[in-house]
């Protein structure tokens, strides 16, 4: 039987279960469940190759939960909901049977939206009534997916300690998609992240941590698609499940592959030491404000899914400037939160998770709480709470947007303090050194008081949203054109200084000041103590034509270009990696505070302590830091101190020369060597001998130099 529309009503579901929701295959069939408190009637709606559509209905109801088993439905399968129930926006419920819905658990997601009037749940002519156009046409699929048979052979989490954590924020297409090595067919997938090219690169620049920007299925906005951009960083989610169908390299012609191909780059990943970070967006939706399109949540459960306005129930409460905020006080959106991250930590495999504007995960009643129901559960759940958490810690136009240092003390946050202190010190803006000093030692200000460690600090000087390294250098100002919006978009306070000319130019000294800036930069990022995180391509000297708001270019404005990397930079910033690798002085895992702050020793260019008086100093440009090898007790399997070389690292954000005498830190007979000089490469690669207590080393200006004093010989000497 089919109706006038050519859609079958015949088939009939069992009562199934509502334990497990989304669908979930069993024997004979697949057990269909989704969350519901306001529906009267819940569809499942199963589609052919051809588009047509045959139907379910789940007339279970069960604490919240619609389920229904339905016989011989097989994994592959496509499918929606359709929901019956009360249009009332004026009373924050939006439900309407002819708009498709995509399963809030869908495991796999096809195809992208069509914007058109139909996707409107409301009626376009009066936003009181409910659209009557079917939606179905236009939507994505559902798939139901069968992954237990997959093989991992052997596969486990990494649990890399955070001290040893080195962070590299990447994109799945853009990593990949202009990689010489990787076949043409892998390029822009997950199979081209987890060829031996981009696995071995990562490797050998010594990245222990891959942090991918969303991977979870999402669509673009239509706005854009209208301008003949799309959202390409991926901040757009709809599917909290599924992994994006187009990065997988069979994306269109096998539904569902994208979850064994998703899998098979986490063991990759895996195989070359690489833990996998996923950068999830679990404060807004794709569905956006009152007038966006009918996607899932909407038409499932307004008000469960999304904060609404207390005063107009038919508006959103906005704390993510994207036109909605999940409700993350509500049960049942938080145990989908809940379980969708399980689900990607012990079926997917990933190691850990950094959370989108995650100060919005914390409003349950509108103020930030660090006691919020979701820091709650995180804490109590055994599998979430033994994963890598990483928080960007705001969120939009609230009275306490700005929550950094406030998170649990299990978080790791982003520190955009630390990233606009050291771009302004290292183009010599007087911050002074105390605050360079506080950030290179791991922010203490923020997170010590709460007994949190160094690692606390997600140090960063650039990210995917900004500009790169190459163009914090070469751009006073934002260059957004190909954007569409004017030049409007985008941060204007970038804090950053193009060294003498906007862009591009073929003057050899000012190439030169920007290679020098980016490299003293990178050497403070790499060597501060805290896990640092190294923006994709910086390393290369990628630029985006000065676009420090290039989530709409998929293209090469955004993607790598391999052919034109810097390779001196790469090596440079292998070297520096090296040798975090090599000493734990420089990946301390506590605060140094009262006598053994002695072990972390600051001076003056004279080789002097640092006064009271020059701390208070912002216009001091110049600083050591000293290193005392012989603290690093949290690094030794069995608690005796590891014994390291010492270190003094001398520090010049002035744009002359600075002259420092080497203070006595230890012993008079101490042998340095210079170890690194940010100013010069070619100088860094041979250690110049030797020097001594009392000695002068000139820093040349804008620089970071290493000097290293080798254990050995300390040992001899006494």
């Amino acid at each position: 039987m089919t109706d006038a529309g050519g859609t079958s009503l015949t088939l009939k579901a069992h009562p199934g279960t509502g334990t497990t929701l989304g669908a979930l295959p069993l024997d004979g069939g697949v057990n269909f469940a989704v969350a519901s408190t306001v529906a009267d009637e819940v569809t499942v709606c199963l589609f052919d190759a051809d588009g047509t559509e045959t139907r379910a209905q789940l007339e279970h109801y069960d604490a919240g939960v619609w389920h229904g088993f339905v016989p011989d439905v097989m994994p592959g399968q496509a499918y929606g909901y359709r929901v019956s129930g009360p249009f009332d926006p004026a009373g924050g419920l939006r439900c309407n049977p002819n708009k498709l819905l995509l399963d809030p658990y869908a495991r796999a997601i096809s195809g992208t939206v069509t914007y058109n009037e139909a996707l409107l749940g409301h009626d376009p002519a009066d936003p009181s009534r409910p659209g009557t156009a079917d939606s179905a046409p236009f939507m994505p699929r559902s798939h139901v997916v069968d992954a237990a048979d997959y093989d991992w052979e052997g596969d486990a989490p990494l649990l890399l300690p955070y001290a040893n954590t080195v962070l590299y924020e990447a994109h799945v297409k853009g990593f990949t998609m202009r990689h010489p090595d990787i076949p043409l067919e892998l390029r822009g997938s997950y199979a081209g992240l987890a060829h031996d090219a981009a696995t071995g690169y990562l490797r050998d620049l010594g990245i222990t941590a891959v942090e991918l920007l969303p991977v979870h299925h999402y669509v673009p906005e239509g706005g854009l698609l209208d301008r003949g951009l799309t959202n390409y960083w991926g901040y757009n989610t709809i599917g909290y499940f599924a992994p994006h169908h187009a990065y997988s390299s069979a994306a269109g012609r096998i539904p569902g592959a994208q979850v064994a191909e998703f899998r098979d780059m986490v063991k990759a990943l895996h195989r070359a030491g690489i833990e996998v970070i996923l950068d999830v967006v679990y404060n807004h939706t794709a569905e956006g404000n009152q007038n966006g399109p009918t996607l899932c949540f909407r038409g499932l459960d307004n008000g469960m899914y999304y904060r609404l306005d207390h005063d107009d129930a038919s508006h959103y409460y906005d704390t993510t400037g994207t036109g909605n905020s999940l409700n993350a006080g509500n049960p049942y959106t938080l145990r989908m939160v809940m379980d969708s991250l399980r689900y990607w930590l012990t079926e997917m495999h990933v190691d850990g998770f950094r959370f989108d504007l995650a100060a919005t995960l914390a409003r349950g009643d509108g103020s930030f709480d660090q006691f919020s129901s979701f820091f709650e559960l995180i804490a109590q759940d055994p599998v979430v709470s033994s994963a890598k958490l990483i928080a960007e810690p705001w969120d939009v136009g609230q009275m306490d947007s700005y929550d950094l240092g406030k998170f649990p003390a299990q978080w790791r946050e982003w520190n955009g303090k630390y990233r606009d202190s050291m771009r302004d010190f290292w183009r010599s803006k007087d911050v002074g050194v105390a605050e360079f000093a506080t950030r290179f030692s791991g922010s203490s200000d923020l997170y010590g008081a709460a007994r949190r460690r160094p690692t606390a600090s997600v140090n960063l000087i650039t990210v995917h949203d900004g500009f790169t390294l190459s163009d914090l250098v070469s751009y006073d100002g934002k260059h957004n054109e190909a954007n569409g919006e004017d030049n409007r978009d985008g941060a204007d306070d970038n804090r950053s200084w193009n060294c003498g000319a906007e862009g591009p130019t073929g003057d050899a000294e000012i190439i030169a000041l920007r290679g020098r800036q980016s490299r003293a930069l990178l050497s403070t990022l790499l060597l501060s103590f805290g896990m640092p995180m190294l923006l994709g391509g910086d390393e290369l000297g990628r630029t985006q034509g000065g676009n420090n708001n290039a989530y709409c270019q998929d293209n090469e404005i955004s993607w790598l270009d391999w052919a034109a990397a810097d390779g001196e930079l790469r090596d440079f910033v292998k070297r520096l990696l090296e040798l975090r690798r090599a000493h734990p002085v420089f990946r301390r895992q506590r605060y140094l505070t009262g006598a053994d702050a002695n072990e972390l020793g600051w001076y003056c260019t004279e080789g002097t302590a640092v006064s009271d008086e020059q701390w208070a100093d912002e216009t001091m440009h110049a600083i050591a830091v000293y290193l005392d090898g012989t603290d690093a007790p949290d690094d030794a399997e069995d608690g005796t101190p590891l014994l390291d070389d010492d270190f003094l690292i001398l520090v010049n954000a002035w744009w002359e020369p600075a002259t420092f005498t080497i203070p006595e830190v230890r012993e008079a007979t101490q042998t340095w060597f210079i170890e690194l000089d940010s100013y010069d490469p070619a100088v860094s690669a041979a250690r110049v001998f030797p020097k001594h207590t009392g000695d002068q080393v000139v820093a040349r200006p804008r620089s970071l130099s290493v000097l290293r004093a080798p254990r050995a010989e300390q040992d001899q000497s006494e």
